[in-house]
């Protein structure tokens, strides 16, 4: 769908470049800057934890299908390089420091005079207006602690504030990106001019946690759920399996199979007891009710349960491990696991881009690149020869 769009990814770590790793897998050319050497420190990040691959995991999710150029944007000749390739380009995406971009000029001011169809993706911590606009942050700061989340997400209120996984707002920040980009790409259409587009982690975690957002923002009192034990609703609770695994029931909108469920349990007294007939009573007797229930569940296995609800159209959550992703049929059937042709990633499968056009291919998942493994080829199908290349080798823009 997107064969023949040019993007240069000038981003770090996780959600902008992930945003650039959709529009590969839909065919766009993306084209991966990082600094000579280092590179982007997101390639050396041990938080996903080691692979079987010489590339890490998380690499390999996050620039798949994408080409590598090494280059040092704070030479003039490494800028040159960066310039000439925007004049060709579709798309230019980073997360830098607004700070940054303005010293190594390449703002959209600095950009857009060399391409009046250039979209300019722009993605920050905290927004690109206000007090910390040019603070530094990561999903974990600026999405998840600084909205609420942290606060509202953990056990109970007593409890200390909930740790967010690695990455966890990153990617979902990643499609607002590639949303805004493409609704660039829409406009361009019509008016044939670029634009500059951004979202920010900040925005993205209070759109997260919209719900109680605007509920303060209505004059409401938002307060953190209760343990568990003390669930406002037993039917919409978690509950432990006889081999230590967890089942989300969630029977909210099936009150009136009460007695399906009960019988199914096996428990005559729990289908017998007048207290859990009614949904008014049943809340009413909420605790004795989950304490009835934690001793049901605890009779089955988890495989057990996940049939016996399955197969009575009983609405529940599996609660998985993450390594049961790999064989869980639903997750490659839908195609959010899909099949990677990558030798240097010791993976014969990866996570896809969570959207679909349907009658559309996206491109096969590819390998990642090594740090400036298309150095080479990318300057020359922008122009350069052997000696303009070595004349930027001799300047120190590319290893």
């Amino acid at each position: 769908m997107l064969e023949g769009i040019k993007v240069i990814d000038c981003a770090s770590f996780i959600a902008g470049p992930a945003s650039t790793t959709i529009m590969a897998d839909f065919g766009a050319d993306v084209i991966k800057i990082e600094s000579p050497g280092r590179g982007d420190p997101y390639r050396n990040s041990v938080s996903a934890g080691p692979t079987d691959g010489d590339l890490p995991a998380q690499w390999t999710l996050d620039n798949r299908n994408k080409k590598g150029l090494a280059l040092d944007l704070k030479t003039p000749e490494g800028l040159d390089v960066l310039y000439r390739m925007v004049e060709q380009a579709d798309v230019f995406v980073t997360n830098m420091p607004f700070p940054v971009r303005k010293r190594l000029r390449i703002q959209y001011e600095d950009l857009a005079p060399l391409n009046e169809r250039l979209i300019y993706g722009s993605l920050s911590a905290y927004g690109e207006a206000g007090p910390d606009a040019d603070r530094a942050g990561f999903d974990s700061t600026a999405l998840w602690a600084r909205t609420g989340l942290m606060d509202l997400v953990k056990p109970s209120p007593e409890s200390a504030p909930a740790r967010s996984l690695p990455g966890m707002g990153d990617h979902p920040t990643a499609t607002a990106l590639f949303a805004a980009i493409m609704s660039a790409m829409y406009q361009r259409e019509k008016t044939g001019k670029g634009a500059q587009v951004s979202t920010s982690l900040l925005a993205n975690g209070v759109w997260w946690n919209g719900l109680y957002t605007q509920s303060v923002l209505c004059g409401g009192d938002v307060q953190c759920r209760p343990p568990r034990e003390e669930s406002d609703d037993a039917l919409n609770n978690l509950y432990r399996t006889r081999d230590d695994r967890w089942i989300h029931l969630n029977l909210i909108h099936q009150p009136h199979r009460w007695a399906d469920f009960a019988a199914l349990t096996g428990d005559e007294s729990l289908a017998n007891d007048a207290r859990f007939e009614a949904p008014d009573s049943r809340r009413e007797h909420r605790r004795l009710l989950i304490l009835a229930l934690d001793k049901v569940f605890a009779q089955r296995d988890f495989a057990d349960w996940r049939a016996i609800l399955s197969e009575n159209n009983l609405v529940f959550g599996q609660v998985s491990k993450t390594e049961d992703l790999f064989d869980d049929p639903q997750m490659q059937a839908s195609g959010a696991i899909k099949p990677l042709h990558a030798p240097n990633s010791g993976a014969t499968l990866t996570v896809d881009s969570p959207l679909w056009v349907h009658g559309v291919e996206k491109r096969p998942a590819g390998p990642a690149p090594h740090l400036g493994e298309h150095t080479e080829e990318v300057l020359r199908d922008h122009g350069y020869d052997s000696d303009a290349i070595q004349k930027l080798r001799g300047a120190g823009a590319i290893p």
